[in-house]
């Protein structure tokens, strides 16, 4: 990981991720959850003061240290106590069927192998236990797709690995998830390159 990946990208991250067109939809994903809870792509922890009253842990993990380093004083100041593990998200250090919900709020466009990333998250999901998820990606737009393919590589390149054409839905079914619900729309104030949202709750069939 060299130093733009590191240390530059994480703070142009936290701007972006930080603006309150997102601050709503984290707040309404996160209502959702139960029971015991884990969140990957934790980054600089902005979902933490979006977690419905009575949440008291929640386990995370992330590659970036740096990252973590800068979510120090949300973890300071949050009632919730966080299990933090600085690892890739394709190889999780929980047991078969121990989790009730997996969180993932703009993290699956930017895991190298996404596939294998879900096929853990369905592993550590107990039968029934739900995978909460805010992404963005592939429009349904076929002007706007040409676009995001055509921009991708300069994406990747500048945005720390993040694609901007993952069909999120085809990955989820791919992994042998169960849609429950899912929402599609442009996120306000964002280029309709980067701003095709996947918004929704996947379920491990019993």
């Amino acid at each position: 990981m060299g130093f733009y990946s590191r240390y530059v990208f994480p703070k142009l991250l936290r701007f972006f991720c930080s603006r309150s067109p997102l601050a709503k939809h984290r707040k309404a994903l996160l209502a959702k959850v139960k029971g015991e809870i884990l969140e990957i792509g934790f980054g600089t922890g902005l979902n933490l003061p979006h977690y419905p009253p009575g949440i008291t842990k929640i386990t995370t993990v992330d590659v970036n240290k740096e990252m973590h380093r800068l979510a120090r004083e949300r973890l300071d100041t949050s009632p919730i106590r966080v299990e933090h593990h600085l690892i890739q998200g394709d190889k999780l250090p929980m047991s078969d069927n121990s989790v009730d919900t997996v969180v993932s709020t703009w993290t699956l466009c930017t895991v190298g192998k996404v596939d294998q990333a879900l096929q853990e998250i369905r592993r550590v999901l107990k039968p029934g236990g739900q995978f909460l998820f805010l992404e963005h990606g592939l429009s349904d737009d076929p002007s706007v797709q040409r676009w995001q393919h055509r921009l991708n590589p300069i994406q990747k390149m500048i945005a720390g690995g993040c694609h901007l054409n993952r069909n999120i839905e085809q990955h989820l079914r791919d992994a042998g998830f169960t849609i429950g619900e899912m929402h599609h729309f442009y996120l306000e104030k964002t280029p309709k390159i980067g701003g095709y949202m996947y918004d929704g709750r996947a379920i491990k069939a019993v």
